[in-house]
C-alpha cells in the first residue's frame, strides 16, 4: 500500500530527542580521536587568546568591571558549547550588546543587569523548546548588514573617550549626540600617552593580521601596550587603576534579588537581550556552517544560549550570546567540535587563576583599540556598497536600520528594517503576479496529445478571432492580497462580456482568502449576467480555499486544463437556445 506524502514527511519529520540533542553528542558519537582532541586545543587555546582582550574590553564598554566580562566568557562560553546546536559556535560577550547592557546598568544598577541576564535566559529556553528559532532565518540581508554597521558606530563612539584619554565631568551620556556633546566639551583634558597607546595598538594589530595573521595579534597589541606602560610609568588609566585589578578565582553562585517590582523593572531589557541574543547566536551559527558546509539545530542552539545566560547571571556575569568573530576564528584555526569551545573557556579559567594580578597593567586605551578594530572590522563595507547599488528599496531598508540602530534603539532597527523588508517584498511580489486575456477560436488541433496541457495564450486580435465569445485569462504568481486589486481590476477590464469565462490556475502556487474573495466576487458577477466561468489547473491547496469561499458549483465549473474547458464551453453555448428574434 503506497503511503501519502503528508505522511511521509511526517515520518521524515526529526523527533523531540533528535532536534534537540547537543551537537557535542554528535560528535561523540561519529567517533572522537586524540587527533580530534589535539586540533581542538590549538583552536581552543587561539580562541582563548582572542576572547581574553575582548571579554574585558567589551564589559568595560558596558560599564560593569572586567572580571564580569571573564566570568561570562568562561560560564557562557562553557555552557554554550555543552549543550549547543553548532559545532564550532563560542558564547561569551558580544559588542552588539554594548548599549544595551549599559542602559540597564544606569537604570537598574549591576544586580539588575543581572537579573535580566537571568530572565533572558529564561526567554531564549522557552524560544528555543517553542522550536521558534527557525523564523530567525527570515531576517533579511540589508537588516543585518545594517544592524552590524549601526553596532560598529555605536562600539566606536563608546570607545573614544578612553582612545584620547579624555576625561569627562560626569557619566558618560548614552545618546550618540549628547555623547559627542561631552566628548567634545572634554577635548581640553586630551592624554597624548593614551592617544599613542590606542593608536600604537590599532597599529600592532592591523599589522600583524596583515603580515603574520597566525599570531595572536589582539593579545599581542594589548601585552606590549601593557609592558610599555609599566616600562615608562606612562600616566594613563589601567584595569588595576580603574578596577583594582580582577579577582583569581570565580565567585559563589548566587542568585540574583528577584522581587517582584525588580522583574517588571528588568523585564523590557530581558526581552531586548533575548531578542538580540537570538538573532545574533543563530546569525553566528550561519556564518559557521557557511565556512564548513555544516548544519547547526537552530532551536537546540538557542536552548543553550538560555542555559548559558542563566549560568553566568549565577555567577555574576552578564548576557552570553554566540559571537561572530571568535566562532570564524575557531573555525580558522581547526577545530573539530564542540570540545574546542569547551576548552576555550577552561583556558580563560586558568587565566584567572594564575595570572590575573598581570591585568592590572593593561591601559584601557589599548583595549579601546582592540574595540576600535572590531567596530572597523564589523561593517561589511562591500556588502554595503552592493546593497546602496542593487536597487533603491534594499538601499532604504539598509538606512533605516542603520540609522534608527545609531539615533534611537536596536531593537527598533532591527524590526523597522523587517517591517520594510517585508513591505517591499510584498510589492515585489505583487508586481510579480501578471494577468493575460485571450479570446481563443473554437477550433482544437487535431493532433493535440490527451495529455498535453500546455495550451499557450493566443494574444487578441478582433480581426482574427472566428470565436470572441470565450476568454481565457491565465493568473501567473503568487495570487495573494498584494496582488488581488490588480487581478481584479484586469479581469473587470474586458471590453466584452463574453459568454464563457476561462480562468487558468495552473501558474498558482499560492492563494489567500483576499485572492480567493476576489475570484469570488468576479465569478458572481459573471454568472449574474449569464455567462459560463469554469476553473482550470488549480492545485489542491488552491482549490480548496477558492471551495471554501463559495468559488463552487453551479457557479463555476472545475476542469483539469484549459483545452477541455474551451470545448465544454463552446458545447455549451451552442447547446443554448437561441434567442427570441425582436417583432
Amino acid at each position: 500500500m503506497s503511503r501519502s506524502p503528508t505522511a511521509t514527511r511526517a515520518s521524515n519529520a526529526p523527533t523531540f530527542v533528535e532536534l534537540f540533542t547537543p551537537k557535542l553528542i554528535t560528535v561523540l558519537r561519529e567517533g572522537y580521536t586524540f587527533a580530534h582532541f589535539k586540533a581542538d586545543v590549538v583552536a581552543g587555546l587561539t580562541v582563548a587568546i582572542v576572547a581574553l582582550p575582548l571579554s574585558m574590553a567589551i564589559a568595560i564598554a558596558s560599564g560593569v568591571g572586567p572580571d564580569r566580562g571573564l566570568y561570562t566568557a568562561i560560564v557562557g562560553g562553557f555552557l554554550v558549547s555543552l549543550l549547543g546546536g553548532s559545532r564550532f559556535q563560542i558564547g561569551g560577550p558580544a559588542g552588539a550588546f554594548i548599549v544595551l547592557v549599559a542602559t540597564t546598568v544606569s537604570t537598574q544598577g549591576v544586580d539588575g543587569l543581572i537579573l535580566a541576564t537571568l530572565l533572558s535566559g529564561v526567554l531564549l529556553l522557552l524560544i528555543g523548546f517553542l522550536q521558534l528559532g527557525t523564523f530567525i532565518k527570515y531576517i533579511p540581508y540589508p537588516v543585518t548588514v545594517g544592524f552590524s554597521a549601526g553596532i560598529a558606530v555605536i562600539i566606536f563612539s563608546s570607545q573614544i573617550k578612553d582612545l584620547f584619554g579624555l576625561t569627562l565631568s560626569g557619566p558618560e551620556p548614552g545618546p550618540i549626540f549628547e555623547k559627542l556633546a561631552a566628548l567634545a566639551d572634554a577635548l581640553p583634558t586630551f592624554n597624548l600617552a593614551a592617544f599613542m597607546l590606542a593608536a600604537a595598538t590599532i597599529v600592532v594589530i592591523i599589522g600583524l593580521r596583515e603580515y603574520r595573521p597566525r599570531l595572536p595579534g589582539l593579545l599581542i597589541a594589548v601585552t606590549l601596550a601593557a609592558l610599555a606602560t609599566f616600562a615608562l610609568d606612562l600616566p594613563v588609566e589601567t584595569i588595576g587603576t580603574k578596577f583594582g585589578g580582577i579577582p583569581q578565582s570565580l565567585p559563589a553562585p548566587r542568585l540574583p534579588d528577584m522581587s517582584f517590582e525588580k522583574v517588571i523593572a528588568v523585564l523590557p531589557a530581558a526581552v531586548s537581550f533575548a531578542l538580540l541574543g537570538s538573532i545574533e547566536s543563530l546569525l553566528s551559527a550561519v556564518v559557521a556552517d557557511s565556512m564548513t558546509g555544516r548544519r547547526h539545530r537552530s532551536n537546540c542552539e538557542l536552548v543553550a544560549q538560555g542555559a548559558a545566560n542563566i549560568g553566568s547571571a549565577l555567577f555574576g556575569g552578564f548576557c552570553v550570546t554566540g559571537t561572530i568573530a571568535r566562532t570564524a576564528t575557531n573555525v580558522r584555526s581547526g577545530a573539530h567540535g564542540p570540545v574546542a569551545g569547551i576548552l576555550h573557556s577552561l583556558f580563560l579559567l586558568l587565566f584567572i587563576l594564575i595570572a590575573a594580578p598581570l591585568a592590572s597593567y593593561i591601559p584601557l586605551a589599548a583595549l579601546a583599540g582592540v574595540l576600535a578594530t572590531v567596530a572597523w572590522n564589523m561593517v561589511e563595507k562591500h556588502a554595503v556598497a552592493t546593497l546602496l547599488r542593487a536597487s533603491r528599496g534594499d538601499a532604504v531598508v539598509l538606512a533605516a536600520t542603520f540609522l534608527l540602530t545609531v539615533f534611537r534603539d536596536l531593537i527598533e532597527g532591527i524590526v523597522v528594517g523587517f517591517t520594510l523588508s517585508a513591505l517591499l517584498f510584498l510589492h515585489r511580489m505583487a508586481q510579480s503576479v501578471e494577468v493575460e486575456n485571450a479570446a481563443l477560436t473554437p477550433h482544437i488541433p487535431s493532433d493535440t496529445s490527451d495529455t498535453d496541457e500546455r495550451d499557450p495564450l493566443l494574444p487578441y486580435d478582433a480581426a482574427e478571432a472566428s470565436d470572441p465569445d470565450v476568454v481565457v485569462s491565465r493568473i501567473s504568481g503568487a495570487f495573494f492580497f498584494g496582488a488581488a486589486a490588480t487581478v481584479a481590476t484586469t479581469l473587470d477590464q474586458i471590453a466584452r462580456q463574453p459568454k464563457a469565462y476561462v480562468i487558468d490556475f495552473s501558474a498558482v502556487p499560492f492563494l489567500d482568502s483576499t485572492a480567493a474573495a476576489t475570484i469570488e466576487g468576479f465569478v458572481r458577477k459573471a454568472h449574474a449576467r449569464g455567462a459560463i466561468i469554469s476553473i482550470t489547473g488549480a492545485r489542491p491547496g488552491v482549490r480548496r480555499t477558492l471551495l471554501l469561499h463559495g468559488v463552487r458549483h453551479p457557479l463555476v465549473h472545475f476542469k483539469a486544463n484549459v483545452r477541455d474547458a474551451v470545448n465544454d464551453a463552446h458545447a455549451a453555448i451552442r447547446s443554448r437556445p437561441a434567442a427570441p428574434a425582436a417583432t
